[in-house]
């Protein structure tokens, strides 16, 4: 089943709790919440006492991408704030491994991002760990940003890395996505579609149903063979 993860990046930061609250009642499962040091990538964003300040609006999934140097020195920190899952980038984790294995051990779900430029052989010893992976298809940083293309075609290598693996793995892709381009990316094996401005750019409620139909539809073209060979799921 697909999900939507709305970007808090592109919430109105002042009144933050109640447009979470809209979105996740509309229908968005998970809350994509970027987190960045301004060393990692060069914008500042916000840390624990944001995500525990929003805990109690929702109990949705909430979705901590992790846009900072040495993660690890924070794991603890991030799942007691409320964090259900954890996204390391590999560029950033000095013992890949080890993270992913303290993400864990805290009883959160794993997740590894790739950056464009990162190919996927980085996660030839670790995919077995992972919960999940997030296709970067912008360069992290900024909002608003058009989507990479080739990183379409990176999804759809993963997912049958995944399938031939026997793997049972979510795939989320995060950068320019609009609902003109969400068919193609759901087409290419993605699970989770992380949307800042097409979600909290105008009618928040309407925008989530619409993506939420585009997700029915995807539902329905696979169950009736249409785009067989061309939607992966696990």
């Amino acid at each position: 089943m697909y999900k939507l993860a709305p970007s808090i990046l592109s919430a109105d930061f002042g009144r933050l709790a109640e447009e979470v609250k809209e979105v996740t009642k509309a229908g968005a499962e998970y809350l994509h919440i970027d987190v960045m040091d301004g060393m990692f990538v060069p914008s500042i964003s916000f840390g624990m006492p944001v995500i525990k300040s929003i805990r109690s609006a929702t109990d949705c999934f909430f979705d901590v991408h992790l846009m900072i140097e040495d993660p690890d020195r924070y794991l603890e920190a991030f799942a007691e704030a409320g964090a259900d899952g954890i996204t390391v980038h590999a560029e950033a984790c000095r013992h890949l491994q080890r993270t992913v294995q303290r993400i864990k051990e805290l009883g959160k779900k794993a997740c590894v991002a790739l950056n464009p430029a990162t190919p996927l052989s980085v996660l030839d010893y670790v995919l077995e760990d992972l919960d999940m992976v997030l296709i970067m298809s912008v360069n992290p940083g900024f909002g608003g940003q058009k989507l990479i293309e080739n990183s379409i075609e990176k999804v759809a290598k993963l997912r049958q890395m995944i399938k031939e693996r026997g793997l049972n793995i979510e795939i989320e892709i995060d950068g320019g996505v609009k609902l003109d381009n969400a068919s193609r990316i759901l087409e290419a094996g993605v699970d989770v579609l992380v949307a800042g401005t097409a979600v909290f750019k105008g009618d928040k409620k309407q925008n989530v149903s619409d993506f939420l139909e585009v997700f029915a539809d995807a539902d329905g073209r696979y169950e009736t063979g249409e785009t067989a060979g061309t939607i992966c799921k696990p």
